[in-house]
């Protein structure tokens, strides 16, 4: 009897909390968008950055004949 009454205490506490989560979690996901794209921008420009630094060692170095 102690495991319903604590298993409805848990569905009248947490139902509330599970269909806000439901809701809010696209409007968090559309807001972070943004950050996504600058975070994919800035991936970019320091692959291309790295990329022209260790430009001169793989010419130097010559590619090997396959």
């Amino acid at each position: 009897m102690t495991k319903l009454l604590l298993w409805l205490l848990l569905l009248i506490i947490c139902w509330p909390l599970a269909v806000a989560a439901l809701i809010l979690y696209p409007i968090f996901w559309l807001l972070l968008i943004p950050f996504r794209i600058f975070g994919i921008a800035v991936d970019g420009f320091l692959q291309m950055l790295k990329a022209v630094v260790l430009f001169p060692a793989r010419i130097l170095r010559g590619s090997p004949v396959a």
